[in-house]
């Protein structure tokens, strides 16, 4: 019962904040119709768990004060037509767009997310399982979730969970832009990038033949 009571009244927190997008302590604590006590305590937990951020705000004289909103996730969290409306666009582009300006595009996309975490990772010096543990770093901030271990002389990485896997199944283009960052991050020879995507591939078609829905996997040998 008390666990029941405590889910109600974060998804009320949750969706006050939806409906009012900024909100104070003491707005979240008059709509929910809780003490401002009680709502820091679901804020704090939701905060950690990446639902809601904050930032001060000043409001004319004095000491500013904190404001609460939802993050991209905490708005993930709430159902939404989103991927209906990718696929559509995603068809319509197809549609009235050449293949290589297509290809250009989500190229672009991937090499623009690339330069977003080239400021802040540091590469050089990285062994490669280091670079191995940044990968799947970078790639869970997107949303990504993958494994890798050694066999022998080969890496092999496999995608658990992607956030575009529904869209890629029907527009495996949207594929470029976490293997630009495995290629980019693991400073991977044209010869072994290609390598790395045929194995990625092929799990793909694996997954749509029903072989491991969400899985893809990529393997290949450091150059000496």
């Amino acid at each position: 019962m008390i666990d029941s009571t405590l889910k109600s009244t974060r998804e009320r927190v949750l969706q006050t904040l939806l409906k009012n997008h900024r909100c104070t302590i003491n707005h979240l604590a008059e709509a929910v119709d809780i003490n401002p006590i009680s709502v820091r305590h679901h804020i704090s937990k939701l905060e950690a768990e990446g639902l809601v951020g904050a930032e001060e705000e000043r409001h004319g004289v004095g000491r500013p004060r904190h404001v609460y909103f939802l993050t991209e996730a905490g708005l993930e969290h709430f159902p939404t037509r989103y991927m209906r409306l990718t696929i559509r666009l995603l068809g319509q582009l197809k549609e009235h767009m050449p293949p290589e300006m297509v290809n250009q595009l989500f190229s672009k996309m991937a090499a623009d997310l690339v330069q977003e975490y080239a400021n802040s990772a540091r590469t050089q010096g990285l062994s490669t399982e280091q670079r191995l543990d940044m990968v799947k770093t970078l790639l869970k901030e997107e949303g990504f979730n993958i494994e890798w271990e050694k066999i022998g002389d080969q890496y092999h990485i496999r995608e658990v969970s992607c956030p575009y896997f529904h869209v890629g199944q029907n527009h495996p283009e949207v594929c470029w832009i976490d293997q630009t960052l495995i290629s980019t991050v693991l400073d991977l020879p044209p010869k072994d990038e290609g390598n790395l995507r045929h194995a990625r591939e092929s799990g793909a078609s694996r997954s749509a033949e029903g072989k491991g829905c969400e899985s893809r996997e990529g393997c290949w040998s450091p150059s000496s």
